[in-house]
């Protein structure tokens, strides 16, 4: 019984991670999408130079 458990206990962690994983993939490519259209559709600042978008 317990080696079952073991089992089920492992493919749930595994699961979990796998889900996790993901996740974090389709929160990385949001943030590259944003980080992009930062670059295309940043203003143009004083004397026609175009800033950065960001603050650092």
């Amino acid at each position: 019984m317990v080696p079952l458990l073991l089992v089920l206990l492992l493919a749930l962690l595994l699961f979990g991670a796998g889900f996790a994983l993901k996740a974090l993939w389709i929160v990385a490519v949001v943030v590259l999408a944003v980080w992009l259209l930062g670059f295309v559709l940043r203003s143009a600042g004083p004397g026609g130079k175009r800033g950065r978008w960001y603050r650092w």
